[in-house]
C-alpha cells in the first residue's frame, strides 16, 4: 500500500495517544476511513480492540504500547493484513520540500540509552548549519507530523525499538544505533528479537550507518544490513579514530570519514576537528565529571550531521548551544553539601550503570527501582557497586535490586520505601537524606520503568525534583 492509495482505505489506529492522534488526523486529511481503537481514551471510535473487524481492514496502524503479541495485530498478520507503524506512514506520506527539493532526508537513531540526548545534540547541530531540523519521533513530537511539513530541510528522528518493529520501508540518509543492552525484553519476548528489531534502523540506509566501535553487536547488526549501494560503516570512538571513524584525540573531537572526499589521497592521513571536549563542559555532571557517554553520543550525532554534509564549525557551535531536557542527570540542588541529581530517565540497567559511572567511588547514594520489565540487574550491581554509599529502593517490583545487591554489594546499606507509601518520592529523598555525607551524591537512577507508581519517568522526576526543594539546610 503506498500513499496514493489510502482514500477509501479502511485503517485501524491502534492506541490513541500522541503519535495514534497524529497518525488517524493525518490519514483522514487522505482520506482514508479511520476507525481509532483505545481502551482508554473517551474519543476513540471503539473501546474493545476485540469488537474489531479485521477481515474488513486494509491497514493497521499500531502505536509503540500495543506489542506484536496483542490479539488485534495477530489477528490482522494471520488475515493478511499490513501493520504499520506510525514511522511507517510517515514514509508513505512524506512531502516534498519548499522548492520542490524532494522530501526532507532522514537521519534516524536509536539505542538501548542516549537516544534522547544525541538526537538533541543532532538537531542543535543542523539548526546550526542554517537547516530547519527538528527532533522528532520518540523524542515526542511525531514523525508523521514533521514528514508532512514542506518546510523542514531535514529530520532528526528518535526511534525506539517498538516504533522499528512495524517500520518496514524507510530509507535513511544516515542511521545510527548507539548500543544495545537488555530492554524491554517482556514486550519483545527474547534479548534476540529486541536487538533484530534495533537492527532494523540500518537497512536501505544510504549514506552511513554508525555505530560504536566497542560493540562487537554493532558491528556485526551493521555487517549484516541490506544498505544502498555505496554506503559505508562508520564508527565512533572515545579513542584515537582509525580512518573512517570519528573519536577523540587529545580531547579534540576529530572526523576521520567524511573529512575528504573518498579518492582524496590525503583521507587516510588527515582528519577535520570538528570540536573540544571543552564544547561539552556544561553538560558535566554536579562534580564537574564529564560523563564518556555524553562523549560517545556527542561523536554519533556528529557522524549524522556530516553524513548530511553540515560543516565541521556547525557541529562545534551546535554542540555548544546543546541544552539536556529535564531528568537526565539533572543537578537539582545541594543541601548541607549532599548533591541531588535527577536522573529519571535511567529507565534500565544500561542507563544506570552510565548515571553511576559519572561519580566518585563510594559517594553515590542511590535511589533506584520500579517496573523491572523483566531485567536482571546483576552486571549492573557487580559492576557499580564500587560508586555506592546506600541504596534506597521504590516501587513494586523490588526483589530483582535487592535480590543483585545481597549477591554482589552485601556490605552496601540497603533500605526500601513501602511500596503502598502514597509519598513515595519524599519518604526516599528523606531516608537517603539520612544515608548521605557531605561530599555525596543521591542520586535517582531507577534502573526501571516508572508506571508503577506514576505516570511517567517525567513524573517520577519532578516527584523527586520537589522533594528536594523541600528540604531545609540543618542549622
Amino acid at each position: 500500500m503506498s500513499a496514493t492509495d489510502l482514500r477509501g482505505r479502511r485503517v485501524v489506529v491502534a492506541g490513541l495517544g500522541v503519535s495514534g492522534r497524529a497518525a488517524a488526523r493525518v490519514l483522514r486529511e487522505r482520506g482514508a476511513v479511520v476507525t481509532t481503537v483505545d481502551a482508554h481514551a473517551q474519543d476513540a471510535d471503539v473501546a474493545d480492540a476485540a469488537d474489531v473487524d479485521v477481515a474488513g481492514t486494509d491497514l493497521v496502524v499500531a502505536s509503540p504500547g500495543w506489542a506484536p503479541s496483542h490479539p488485534l495485530l495477530v489477528a490482522a498478520r494471520e488475515a493478511g493484513v499490513p501493520v504499520w507503524s506510525e514511522v511507517e506512514l510517515a514514509w508513505a506520506v512524506r512531502v516534498d520540500r519548499v522548492g520542490g527539493r524532494g522530501p526532507a532526508p532522514w537521519l534516524v537513531l536509536t539505542g538501548t540509552n542516549g537516544k534522547t540526548t544525541t538526537v538533541g545534540m543532532l538537531a542543535a547541530i543542523l539548526a546550526a548549519a542554517g537547516l530547519r531540523a527538528p527532533a522528532v519521533g520518540n523524542v515526542g513530537t511525531p514523525v508523521v507530523e514533521a514528514a508532512t511539513d514542506p518546510a523542514n530541510d531535514v529530520l532528526a528522528v528518535e526511534l525506539s525499538s517498538f516504533q522499528l518493529h512495524h517500520t518496514h520501508t524507510t530509507a535513511p540518509q544516515a542511521a545510527a544505533v548507539l548500543n544495545v543492552a537488555e530492554d524491554h525484553l517482556d514486550w519483545h519476548g527474547s534479548f534476540e528479537a529486541y536487538v533484530a528489531d534495533k537492527a532494523r534502523i540500518f537497512e536501505r540506509t544510504e549514506v552511513a550507518c554508525v555505530y560504536g566501535t566497542q560493540d562487537a553487536v554493532l558491528e556485526e547488526l551493521v555487517r549484516e544490513a541490506d544498505v544502498a549501494e555505496g554506503a559505508r560503516a562508520v564508527g565512533f570512538t572515545l579513542g584515537a579514530p582509525s580512518p573512517g571513524q570519528l573519536g577523540v584525540i587529545d580531547g579534540i573531537l576529530v572526523d576521520r570519514a567524511f573529512h575528504l572526499p573518498a579518492d582524496d589521497p590525503a583521507r587516510q592521513r588527515s582528519a577535520a576537528e570538528l570540536a573540544t571536549v571543552e564544547d561539552l563542559a556544561h553538560l558535566a555532571g554536579a562534580e564537574g565529571r564529564l560523563a564518556p557517554h555524553v562523549v560517545a553520543n556527542a561523536l554519533a550525532a556528529a557522524a549524522l550531521a556530516r553524513a548530511h554534509g553540515v560543516p565541521a564549525a556547525a557541529v562545534r557551535d551546535g554542540l555548544r548551544a546543546y541544552r539536556p531536557g529535564d531528568h537526565r542527570t539533572q543537578h537539582v540542588a545541594t543541601v548541607d553539601d549532599v548533591a541531588y541529581v535527577d536522573d529519571s530517565k535511567a529507565t534500565n540497567a544500561h542507563a544506570a550503570s552510565a548515571a553511576l559511572a559519572g561519580f566518585a567511588p563510594g559517594t553515590v547514594v542511590w535511589v533506584a527501582g520500579g517496573l523491572a520489565k523483566g531485567a536482571a540487574f546483576d552486571e549492573l550491581v557487580a559492576r557499580r557497586s564500587d560508586r555506592l554509599r546506600a541504596v534506597v529502593l521504590i516501587g513494586v517490583d523490588q526483589a530483582p535490586l535487592a535480590d543483585a545487591l545481597a549477591r554482589h554489594a552485601p556490605a552496601i546499606p540497603v533500605v526500601a520505601v513501602d511500596p503502598t507509601d502514597t509519598a513515595v518520592m519524599t519518604s526516599a529523598v528523606t531516608k537517603a537524606r539520612r544515608l548521605a555525607q557531605p561530599g555525596d551524591t543521591v542520586l535517582l537512577a531507577p534502573a526501571c520503568a516508572s508506571m508503577d507508581q506514576f505516570d511517567s519517568y517525567a513524573h517520577r522526576g519532578t516527584a523527586f525534583v520537589e522533594a528536594v526543594r523541600a528540604l531545609r539546610p540543618r542549622g
